[in-house]
């Protein structure tokens, strides 16, 4: 493949999800993803899924969301040079540059904790076997978030200081109760964060649980 023909290449979003569930909060992520990408003319993978897992009806129907029980070390392996891993560890932060290097871009952990948990240790797994690391800043981000800050930066070519972002926003449930959501947002046109369809309706029915049994 040549140099250009890389660079012209549609970039794919891949999501590890090696849980056996997949709960109400990550499904309405990977629709918007799905969605998104698809808008975009990119490809949304969701590999190391597995086996047993079914889908919930709102992404088995979806023609652009791409399923895979493989690993990304499998159906990368030739394609190494051309993956991205979004990593909060990483030295340098994502830019526009980065979009001509890079047409695969690996989400494998939540971004930006502080401190690290859940499956940012695969993220740890996948720097050490070699993968190329960039950050989306020090904030933590929901996965559709982050797969959308990326496609902005390297597919936009919209630097990460110049997005408009919304932090920690506050939730009313109702007149006498709100929650603050943990976590950085992209700024829509209305100036209210952008969440999947259906997020807040999810928030605010469950709002008597905590944020963990949404996910």
């Amino acid at each position: 493949m040549s140099q250009t023909s890389a660079q012209a290449a549609p970039k794919t979003y891949v999501v590890e999800h090696l849980d056996p569930e997949l709960g109400p909060w990550s499904a309405l992520e990977y629709e918007c993803i799905a969605k998104e990408s698809a808008e975009s003319g990119a490809r949304f993978m969701l590999t190391s899924v597995p086996a047993t897992l079914r889908l919930p009806p709102n992404l088995a129907a979806l023609d652009s969301l791409h399923v895979e029980h493989r690993g990304v070390e499998e159906i990368f392996a030739s394609q190494k040079a051309r993956v991205c891993l979004l990593d909060p560890a990483a030295s340098f932060e994502l830019s526009p540059a980065d979009g001509e290097r890079f047409d695969i871009f690996l989400f494998g952990g939540i971004l930006g904790d502080d401190p690290p948990r859940g499956m940012i240790h695969r993220t740890s797994e996948l720097r050490m076997k070699g993968y190329v690391g960039r950050r989306l800043g020090p904030k933590q981000m929901t996965t559709d978030t982050a797969v959308r800050v990326t496609r902005i930066v390297v597919e936009e070519k919209t630097p990460l200081d110049q997005i408009e972002w919304v932090d920690y926003p506050e939730l009313r449930i109702n007149k006498h109760e709100a929650t603050e959501m943990p976590f950085r947002y992209v700024k829509g046109k209305d100036g209210e964060p952008i969440m999947p369809t259906g997020m807040v309706e999810l928030i605010k029915k469950d709002a008597d649980k905590g944020l963990e049994d949404l996910l």
